[in-house]
């Protein structure tokens, strides 16, 4: 019997679809789906990632087909081709893609076909199958994007040498996914390139649609994004390198020699660029020597996390702030394969081997704790689990507050703080978490 999950930490297929969608711009989801469906996940998508808000034509203005009884029994591809027609009559879009739901899965409806009636009717409609079966958000975010290389982006043979893709951030399930690619894109400019996010700032289809000019494609995560780096190799002919998430100097010098080497940089101009970013991080970060010690401000920590995030944070508070991750529970679904490659990330940390769990329910991180570090049962010589610091989403407040530890909620879902262009990635987002951290520690004196 499979385990029941509490309190999972993502959506369905088809409403990691919409976010990935939404997060384009101009680009309208279509949802052919029961009605409710896009209801459902509004409030999660909304209210769960530091109250983003709903974008243009989203939230509760989706356009969905509503199927209902008739149209399960009957089809519903007459009332998906009405819906699509409409839409493309009432909402100014570039580009429209129909996201199915699990009843219309299950009975057959080819919502593909239909899209493609439209299409080559000359009208910019694409569909893809994303029952919410099918898998989470994660799913989601790879289905729309392995769909839109196929069949969005113009195939191109003559490569641009400076430019690059980089995509591996999910939408939402990242809450500070805009902010992070942000910095990312700022940290690769600055090697010479020219970077497509597709989804951060003042990105355009456009961006998207010439994306096979670029000589590389930059995963950054070990999971999310790979499939669809895999079609956009096999269709465009654009190699891709895996370099996951970094946060902080350690992070964030093996990110970029990673992509130094996929792109062939002369040695002497990567270690320019690192060594200034790291002059500058420093810099701030030396202000705090004297109060660090003063006060005592290293901890104990937990990790609640999916994949991308569980692994830069830890080795950001082993190898960067002197703290000591002790355990690691890593909510994302995955393959025995993918927890393999994730869990190599773990190993060599500066002087800490955390233990790493995988595990999506909520109620279990409590269980993992108390199996890493034994409760005191009125020893006589008991090793306090203190002062301690938990990292993970906001469903880890109340597990923080039976240690009497200190809590940020860093990872998806996160309804306790507000989040805008908030980042931790690179050398700068290290800087907005050490104060996030730190500031919290102080904050009641």
């Amino acid at each position: 019997m499979s385990k029941f999950i509490d309190r999972p930490r993502y959506l369905c297929t088809m409403g990691g679809a919409v976010a990935t969608l939404n997060a384009l711009p101009r680009t309208i989801s279509i949802l052919h789906a029961a009605a409710g469906c896009g209801g459902n996940f509004t409030n999660a998508l909304n209210g769960a990632a530091g109250y983003l808000g709903s974008s243009y034509c989203a939230g509760q203005a989706l356009p969905s087909s509503n199927i209902y009884e008739k149209d399960i029994v009957f089809g519903g591809e007459e009332r998906l081709e009405e819906q699509i027609a409409s839409t493309l009559e009432v909402v100014d879009g570039d580009l429209y893609f129909v996201v199915t739901g699990c009843m219309v899965d299950i009975i057959g409806d080819d919502a593909v076909a239909v899209a493609n009636r439209f299409r080559q009717a000359g009208e910019p409609v694409l569909a893809a199958e994303t029952g919410g079966f099918k898998g989470n958000s994660y799913q989601g975010y790879d289905i729309v994007l392995s769909k839109l290389f196929r069949d969005f982006v113009t195939p191109n043979p003559v490569k641009e040498e400076k430019t690059v893709n980089l995509f591996g951030l999910v939408p939402v399930q990242d809450v500070f996914w805009k902010g992070n690619l942000q910095v990312l894109k700022a940290l690769i400019q600055k090697l010479g390139y020219q970077v497509n996010t597709f989804f951060g700032e003042g990105e355009t289809l456009e961006n998207l649609k010439s994306a096979a000019a670029a000589r590389l494609n930059i995963v950054v995560s070990d999971v999310s994004g790979v499939e669809p780096a895999k079609v956009f190799e096999e269709v465009h002919g654009v190699p891709y390198v895996i370099a996951p998430l970094p946060i902080g100097p350690t992070g964030t010098e093996e990110f970029l020699r990673t992509v130094g080497r996929a792109l062939n940089i002369p040695g002497h101009e990567l270690e320019k660029v690192i060594a200034g970013e790291k002059k500058r991080y420093y810099d701030y970060l030396v202000r705090l020597a004297d109060v660090y010690n003063d006060l005592d401000f290293q901890r104990y920590s937990v990790v609640v996390a999916d994949a991308n995030y569980a692994s830069a944070l830890t080795k950001f508070l082993a190898d960067d702030l002197g703290w000591l991750p002790e355990l690691v529970v890593i909510t994302d679904d995955l393959e025995e394969a993918e927890q393999e490659s994730v869990r190599k990330r773990f190993q060599g940390l500066c002087g800490v081997e955390p233990q790493v769990i995988f595990d999506t329910d909520t109620a279990s991180v409590g269980k993992h704790f108390s199996k890493a570090w034994p409760r005191n049962r009125n020893n006589r010589y008991f090793d306090s689990f203190s002062p301690a610091f938990v990292f993970g989403s906001s469903l880890e407040k109340d597990f923080a507050d039976t240690l009497g530890a200190a809590h940020l909620s860093v990872a998806y879902p996160i309804s306790n703080r507000v989040v805008l262009d908030r980042a931790y990635a690179g050398y700068s987002g290290a800087l907005r978490l050490t104060e996030d951290v730190l500031g919290i520690l102080v904050s009641n004196r």
